[in-house]
């Protein structure tokens, strides 16, 4: 990787947590998220000896910049306009493997920003503060970006019932 064994035992030590952070954060996709991963490692080399403190949580902000940087890119996606919403199985509460994946499918239909700070404070289990940090925004901002997120999730699945 380089001369600096600090960055190649953080990376060894938190890469496989960024990872898993990514892939949530990306919409699900391995490849988006190692894509994310490198890039936000890349970036933090150039700059690694300037880091004070827990690199973490500024590896964890390039990681949520670069992943609504290619959200935004990406945005100019074609929507299809139906009528009555497809019926979508939702699995019993007993199946646990199921329900994580309606869970990921519906937080991958959030856009980037609120994706991001659900995953962060339910995944990765942060504070608002930290939360706040590490997008680079205020705190007001994490709350009404995780309402909004919530509300939107909450929404969807009332549609879901009704269309059954």
């Amino acid at each position: 990787m380089g001369d600096d064994p600090s960055f190649e035992e953080f990376v060894a030590g938190r890469g496989t947590a960024l990872l898993r952070t990514a892939v949530l954060l990306s919409g699900g996709s391995r490849h988006d998220a190692e894509d994310v991963v490198q890039t936000a490692l890349e970036k933090a080399y150039r700059h690694w000896s300037r880091i004070e403190g827990d690199p973490e949580p500024y590896v964890r902000r390039i990681l949520v910049n670069v992943t609504i940087s290619r959200a935004r890119r990406r945005r100019i996606r074609q929507e299809v306009n139906v009528e009555r919403v497809p019926e979508v199985g939702v699995p019993a509460a007993a199946d646990g493997l199921a329900l994580r994946d309606v869970l990921i499918r519906e937080l991958h239909r959030l856009p980037a920003r609120q994706r991001a700070v659900l995953v962060l404070r339910y995944w990765d289990d942060l504070t608002e503060a930290r939360i706040a940090e590490a997008m680079g925004c205020s705190v007001g901002t994490v709350k009404s970006q995780a309402a909004k997120a919530l509300a939107r999730l909450r929404a969807h699945r009332i549609r879901e019932e009704i269309t059954r």
